[in-house]
């Protein structure tokens, strides 16, 4: 099966909700009252050029550090890890939640 040649209204859409994550991922940093370095150690990453990254939205959090980072901003895990798929994978969202997401709605 051959694949399909990419849509640029959506990978628009991706990179603006990326760009949106990195922002209320900012925002929780802040509100923890930590610097990217500090929350870098704390979830065991060597460089804190990550956070900036992601913070920036050009990265985006493996599924699998999203615990140790939600436990670092004092925010509960499930609903950080739900956020974060509002934001990284709508459509899954969707199809998990039954609605479309709020920041894919938002940012249409």
């Amino acid at each position: 099966m051959s694949r399909a040649a990419p849509d640029p209204a959506k990978a628009a859409q991706t990179k603006a909700l990326r760009a949106q994550a990195g922002r209320w991922l900012k925002a929780a940093r802040e509100a923890a009252g930590l610097t990217q370095a500090q929350l870098a150690e704390q979830v065991g990453l060597r460089y804190y050029t990550f956070v900036s990254q992601v913070e920036s939205g050009v990265g985006r959090l493996p599924i699998e550090t999203q615990e140790a980072w939600a436990l670092a901003l004092g925010l509960e895990p499930r609903e950080f890890a739900k956020t974060l798929l509002e934001y990284y994978e709508p459509e899954l969202y969707r199809l998990l939640f039954g609605a479309e997401p709020v920041k894919s709605r938002a940012a249409g």
